[in-house]
């Protein structure tokens, strides 16, 4: 038997494949079963931020009266009321999975939700992922705006919890690697992910409507993140896990050559089911058999910048040298 464990978070991991935020795990019945078919983690599915404001809303909206104070009352009822279910499904979760349970928030700010980490951690969260949805789309706001935000984010949530943070990076935005490297400094993040996927927009040339783009990745997504496990694993003491585009064992592998950690997969569970979590699995060991590798330990980072021929080529973005020669 290989040794597949690996650390993610400061956690013990019996293997490096995590099933990723999403519906899936949402349910009992799913999460039983990601974790009975060899999951080495499982993110649950975030809570939005949004979703806590728009329940908060939709009470407010429908509601009269003569004493201001009710509604103070009837904000915080609703807003705990949305919180509840979510702490309730990280009970659940740690009852029945044997596996690291880390739970998942969707923010946009450090306002309305950094009250509930404490909460999150006392219901059994083995980590909390922070999903900082931030696309820099507003030219009013410049890169040190952006910065700032991630590290408000952060201090907030790492004052009231305890648990380890991982922050799931957005793939947009100038100085990535340096922005990584000042989130590590503060020593509040125990690793990161990249990176987080969008809600991208298309458009219908029939109806001239804008619609939505598929959700799912595809398969040759996983170059994106390997950049940047690559050149990011050796200048950050934090643990990385690569996500997007993570469908078969070749991209597990390859992300683990270039420092991951861990991997993160999504997609792959929509199309194949928790079952195929074992084809993974097994598409790794049989590799390091043909390698002679006993544990991941042995090859994690083998070829990440630091450890590449050429690393230069993680850092080519030019097409000539490979296309050129093509008419």
């Amino acid at each position: 038997m290989k040794d597949l464990s690996t650390e993610y978070l400061g956690l013990q991991l019996r293997n490096p494949v995590i099933v990723g935020s999403c519906g899936l795990t949402n349910s009992i019945e799913k999460i039983r079963e990601f974790d009975s078919n060899g999951a080495g983690a499982i993110v649950l599915k975030s809570l939005f931020e949004e979703q806590i404001l728009a329940e908060l809303n939709s009470a407010m909206d429908s509601y009269t009266t003569d004493y201001p104070d009710s509604f103070d009352y009837i904000r915080a009822y609703t807003r705990d009321t949305v919180v509840s279910e979510y702490l309730e499904l990280i009970s659940a979760a740690k009852k029945e999975a044997s596996v690291p349970i880390i739970a998942s928030i969707n923010c946009v700010n450090a306002d309305e939700w950094v009250s509930f980490t404490k909460s999150i951690e006392e219901a059994g969260a083995d980590a909390l992922e922070l999903n900082i949805s931030l696309l820099p789309s507003d030219p009013q706001k410049s890169c040190t705006d952006n910065e700032k935000l991630y590290l408000e984010i952060i201090n907030k949530v790492a004052a009231t919890t305890s648990l380890p943070i991982a922050v799931k990076m957005s793939r947009y935005g100038s100085a990535l690697a340096h922005l990584v490297n000042r989130l590590s400094w503060t020593g509040k993040v125990a690793g990161f992910v990249l990176f987080n996927r969008y809600y991208s927009p298309d458009i219908d040339i029939k109806s001239l409507q804008l619609k939505a783009a598929p959700v799912l990745s595809s398969p040759e997504e996983h170059v994106v993140p390997l950049r940047w496990v690559a050149l990011l694993s050796p200048n950050i003491e934090q643990s990385i896990a690569a996500s997007s585009g993570i469908h078969d064992h070749e991209a597990l592998i390859k992300q683990l050559l270039a420092g991951a950690s861990a991997v993160q997969t999504v997609s792959a569970m929509y199309k194949h089911g928790a079952p195929y979590l074992k084809t993974m699995l097994e598409g790794l060991e049989k590799w390091m058999d043909e390698q002679q590798f006993n544990s991941l330990v042995e090859f994690k980072g083998k070829l990440s910048y630091s450890n590449a021929e050429n690393p230069a080529s993680y850092e080519r973005i030019q097409f000539m040298k490979y296309y050129g020669g093509i008419h």
